[in-house]
């Protein structure tokens, strides 16, 4: 039986995957949701045959897991981003699957690695300058439109100070501190937001930069934001991402 790591932040897709994974042939022995907790996983354990690997993470991409990581596992990665993969894995001879996941596809993909005769080879970085090469072409979300009663609002994404949800729910956050309940998820929000102007701070809260008024230190490593309107709220930045949130505000 082939041993298998699935990478995976989305809970749901995670569960879902192992659900399609277990019926292959496939023992899975641990589900990681984010870059670090892949890390702490990998040093203190034997590498699985193969991963399922989600690129796009809660705290990062998953390729900051090898730097850290001597790679010896074969890899099938995830993603949403059909046209990031297009050209990425194409042009690398890597297996990917793309979001939903078809069960066909998988199958197809687990039977070309059992073909394997040796080792993939891989060229992590090549692969993550293509994806990033890529993201940095998208046509970003330029305005949102709210229904409010019989009205429709339309908010130009720049004016937006922040998104965030709360009981299920996701809200916008105008400049003046007013907020409305959109449709989309954080995790949808996140890739239709231009990644300089936004930034995914939490699982609870997306900042826009141009608001930022302050920052102040919060307990366990953490920093509280403060933005230039006043929040119900308040946007904390996870202990595992304030590293790479100092990156990018500077």
């Amino acid at each position: 039986m082939i041993s298998a790591i699935i990478i995976e932040d989305e809970k749901p897709a995670a569960r879902r995957l192992n659900k399609l994974v277990s019926q292959l042939d496939i023992k899975v022995l641990k589900t990681l949701h984010s870059v670090s907790e892949a890390i702490n996983w990998f040093e203190d354990n034997k590498q699985p045959e193969l991963l399922f690997l989600d690129i796009q993470l809660s705290d990062g991409l998953s390729f900051e897991i090898f730097e850290h990581i001597q790679l010896k596992s074969a890899i099938i990665f995830t993603t949403a981003y059909d046209e990031y993969a297009l050209k990425a894995f194409k042009l690398n001879s890597v297996d990917y699957l793309l979001k939903p996941i078809d069960q066909s596809e998988l199958e197809t993909a687990v039977q070309k690695f059992k073909m394997q005769t040796k080792p993939h080879t891989y060229d992590l970085e090549m692969i993550k300058n293509l994806f990033l090469d890529n993201m940095n072409q998208q046509d970003y979300k330029e305005r949102f439109t709210v229904k409010v009663g019989d009205h429709i609002k339309l908010f130009q994404t720049s004016s937006i100070q922040c998104f965030y949800s709360h009981e299920k729910a996701t809200y916008l956050v105008n400049e003046l501190g007013k907020t409305y309940v959109i449709d989309q998820s954080l995790d949808e929000l996140n890739t239709q937001l231009n990644p300089k102007k936004f930034f995914k701070i939490s699982r609870k809260f997306i900042v826009n930069i141009s608001f930022i008024k302050e920052l102040v230190s919060y307990s366990n490593s953490r920093l509280r934001v403060v933005l230039k309107a006043k929040l119900d709220e308040i946007p904390i930045v996870s202990r595992e991402k304030v590293k790479d949130f100092k990156n990018w505000i500077n």
